[in-house]
């Protein structure tokens, strides 16, 4: 794949001027954190049918899991709103993070990461009961596995638990910077078993939680850096009571592999979000170069200035190429490895950094100004390098995998 297909320019016309109807004019409520993005992330479903192809896609797979088929199912599993249509999947993505990444954030996470262990993990009346809602946009999911303690430890590190009280669990903990906390619905939560063993060697038990249980609190917006479109909080869980209904399929390797696979998931697709910040990056700066005047001529024409957006053109060449690959490896029914995934993260995380920053220096002043818009895309990319995994984490990952081999 060298380029979007005919089709595939068409969702992507139309998803900007979605964009540009519904989202633009509420960029200031939205990076304020005034407007939760939830009511817009549903009007881009219902827009483009995107609830209906979910819950379409959704049906059949439990269709086939309750004939006894679950192969076929999993082989299908969870595409996401676009379905089998990869460029479904991805075009919202990168357009949306052309104006608010965050929105993508509140999103992603509410469908990859808690819908999508529901899919990977539970049982046909769990993925019903939770799952869909999720999937529809229905409700709002989140996803808890950072501790105010743990950080980039997050498994060893580990401090929430779940003790085994007759036929219930009753859990214990708190869990931070956790993207839609405020607002969920639905929680995905992981813990380790208290069952006497050393903290490190406990198995880890993955929950589904509901908002208003009793012993479970959500908090405000956390204040942060960026995003400020995708609202982040803290929970606390004091003696939570949780039935079996609520404990998801640990699999082979426990409920440690499971969130193994998400960060695949979630890693490859910050590609496609680091490719919107900077298209339009690049495209703000090529366009305040062409009017922007200084010593009687057009800042375009001095050679640092090109070098600058040279550099922009390269990273978006790269990052894109990342992306292709991606769309590719979905149609095929492939998945990256962990390496792979973080490769993508690192370097798309850390061009559209750079790129972000280099747009607010191209533009002096005025790009230290919110009015410009290159001051929110680069306060938004910062966190590319931080959520999902730091770039430090990324580069353990990577090189753990090669050597290996």
């Amino acid at each position: 794949m060298i380029e979007w297909s005919e089709e595939d320019l068409m969702i992507r016309d139309a998803v900007r001027g979605w964009i540009d109807a519904e989202v633009r004019p509420n960029l200031d409520a939205l990076d304020s954190g005034e407007l939760p993005p939830y009511d817009l992330i549903r009007s881009l479903y219902k827009t483009f049918g995107m609830d209906e192809m979910a819950r379409s896609s959704f049906q059949a797979r439990i269709a086939k899991e309750r004939e006894g088929d679950a192969g076929k199912a999993d082989k299908k599993d969870a595409d996401g709103p676009g379905g089998g249509n990869a460029a479904m999947a991805m075009l919202p993505v990168i357009e949306l993070c052309k104006v608010a990444p965050g929105m993508v954030s509140a999103m992603g996470v509410g469908l990859g990461l808690a819908a999508g262990t529901i899919m990977k993990r539970g049982t046909p009346d769990q993925k019903e009961r939770w799952a869909l809602p999720l999937l529809t946009m229905e409700k709002v999911g989140a996803w808890a596995i950072t501790e105010p303690n743990s950080g980039s430890d997050a498994f060893g590190g580990m401090q929430a638990t779940a003790k085994k009280v007759g036929d219930e669990y009753v859990i214990n903990g708190s869990k931070t910077f956790i993207t839609n906390g405020p607002y969920a619905d639905t929680i995905v939560f992981y813990c380790k078993l208290d069952d006497g063993r050393e903290p490190r060697d406990r198995e880890i038990l993955t929950f589904v939680l509901d908002r208003g249980m009793e012993g479970l609190e959500q908090s405000k917006p956390l204040r942060k850096m960026g995003l400020h479109s995708s609202p982040t909080g803290e929970l606390f869980l004091n003696d939570v009571r949780a039935g079996a209904d609520r404990l998801l399929a640990s699999g082979s390797q426990g409920g440690k592999e499971s969130a193994k696979q998400n960060f695949v998931t979630e890693r490859a697709g910050v590609a496609a979000m680091a490719l919107g910040v900077i298209e339009e990056c690049l495209k703000l700066s090529v366009e305040y170069a062409k009017t922007r005047e200084l010593w009687g001529q057009r800042i375009g024409d001095f050679q640092l200035i090109q070098l600058k957006l040279a550099k922009m053109e390269v990273a978006r060449l790269n990052v894109q190429n990342l992306v292709f690959r991606h769309v590719e490896m979905q149609r095929t029914g492939r998945t990256p490895t962990l390496a792979e995934a973080s490769a993508m993260k690192l370097y798309a995380a850390q061009a559209a950094s750079e790129v972000a920053q280099e747009a607010v220096q191209l533009f002096g002043g005025n790009g230290y100004m919110s009015e410009y818009r290159v001051e929110q895309l680069a306060r938004d990319a910062k966190s590319f390098q931080i959520y999902a995994g730091t770039d430090e984490i990324q580069i353990t990952h990577i090189a753990r995998d090669l050597l290996s081999r």
